[in-house]
């Protein structure tokens, strides 16, 4: 049986420092001196995955993406 996790990936380029996702999902973005996100490389677990959704979502730059990993 394979299943799924999901990280955060910031693509740096598109970020301009907003910082709605580390409101959003604190659990998991931090932000730096300069306001950029810094994003926890763990996978996130089931119970935090609405909240990872919708902080991908709400970037106005679309710089936070979700990515899904197969496992097998």
């Amino acid at each position: 049986m394979s299943s799924t996790r999901i990280r955060l990936r910031l693509d740096p380029i598109m970020c301009v420092a907003h910082g709605l996702c580390a409101e959003l999902f604190p659990e998991r973005i931090t932000l730096d001196d300069w306001g950029y996100p810094i994003i926890d490389p763990t996978p996130i677990p089931p119970a935090l995955e609405e909240h990872a959704r919708r902080a991908v979502e709400a970037c106005p730059t679309l710089a936070l993406l979700r990515e899904r990993e197969r496992l097998r």
